[in-house]
């Protein structure tokens, strides 16, 4: 494939959000805080002139700052980014140090409307994608997305209310039920006892959905997002699968400031305790938070997943 038809892809992808009124905006890959997910790690800068370290990291996602934008007075409303991400994990074949994030926020909706775009931009893709001679995958020719919340696959799969587990005593008596999923010695939190079963039994079988959205989260991987109002035990995120294959990751935002300060701090303190390190206050996101963030939702999608999954389309752009 030629990197004239990659390109036009990337050019499809914004003319979607164009036809949908969002604003393309860009956002500062050096940061003073890079964001703040527990096992997402970031790179900091480094002055070659001053050897020294520099108190700026490479953004692991634009999140922060397209939020900022979201209490920009001038009255910016739905807005969307592509842009290169920086993470410092191992490389795999879907896992790379820098790769392209594909963000977008609506003011004054909720996730529900974002699931709509979600949905609309895999189908516009690959519809624009075959005009320009790109043939989709054989498996997602005429399929539709499906929807599932998280409960209800564990349900399916596993025979077991995975909301009934949400205590850390209770998920490990769980986990001695499946004596092949490798769990450490040491004592973990909630969310990596949830994963470790997640991604050993319920995973590998998402392949026979080739267009899935799961939706519905148990309440400790609420993240950044919102909690159910009539049902608390869940939070109001979601995310899509392609042929088995992660895409993206959508919250319903909170927007409770110290809220958001609470669990920043718990995340950071757990980030020292498990990897020896912490990352600086996130001051200016601290104070858009205290200017009030508006009822919105927001999403990230990675672009090279994008079209992997939907053409078959390996390393689709420079390393």
């Amino acid at each position: 494939m030629s990197r004239k038809h990659l390109f036009e892809l990337i050019q499809i992808i914004r003319n979607y959000f164009g036809e949908q009124g969002f604003i393309d905006v860009l956002t500062p890959p050096a940061v003073e805080n890079p964001g703040m997910e527990v096992h997402i790690h970031p790179f900091q800068l480094h002055s070659v002139q001053k050897k020294s370290l520099k108190p700026l990291y490479l953004h692991t996602s634009p999140e922060f700052s397209m939020k900022e934008l979201l209490t920009d007075e001038e009255g910016l409303d739905n807005i969307f980014t592509i842009s290169y991400c920086f993470r410092d994990e191992p490389e795999s074949p879907i896992h790379r140090p820098q790769f392209l994030m594909l963000e977008w926020y609506r003011k004054n909706e909720r996730y529900e409307k974002i699931m709509e775009d979600t949905e609309g931009l895999i189908q516009f893709v690959m519809k624009q994608g075959e005009k320009k001679g790109l043939r989709p995958r054989p498996k997602l020719i005429g399929k539709n997305l499906v929807k599932k919340t998280m409960s209800e696959l564990f349900r399916e799969e596993l025979n077991i209310e995975i909301l009934n587990y949400l205590d850390v005593t209770s998920i490990k008596q769980l986990l001695n039920k499946y004596p092949d999923v490798p769990v450490p010695e040491v004592e973990l939190q909630w969310d990596d006892y949830f994963f470790l079963l997640y991604l050993n039994k319920i995973e590998p079988i998402l392949e026979k959905y080739p267009l899935l959205m799961i939706t519905e989260f148990p309440s400790p991987l609420s993240a950044l997002s919102t909690l159910k109002k009539d049902d608390p035990r869940v939070c109001e995120r979601f995310e899509v699968y392609i042929n088995g294959i992660e895409l993206c990751n959508c919250f319903n935002e909170l927007t409770d400031a110290r809220e958001q300060r609470n669990r920043f701090e718990f995340q950071n303190e757990l980030k020292e305790k498990i990897y020896k390190y912490r990352l600086p206050t996130p001051t200016r996101f601290y104070s858009v938070m205290d200017r009030g963030l508006p009822v919105s939702a927001g999403i990230a999608l990675g672009v090279e997943r994008l079209l992997h999954s939907l053409f078959d389309i390996e390393n689709p752009f420079f390393d």
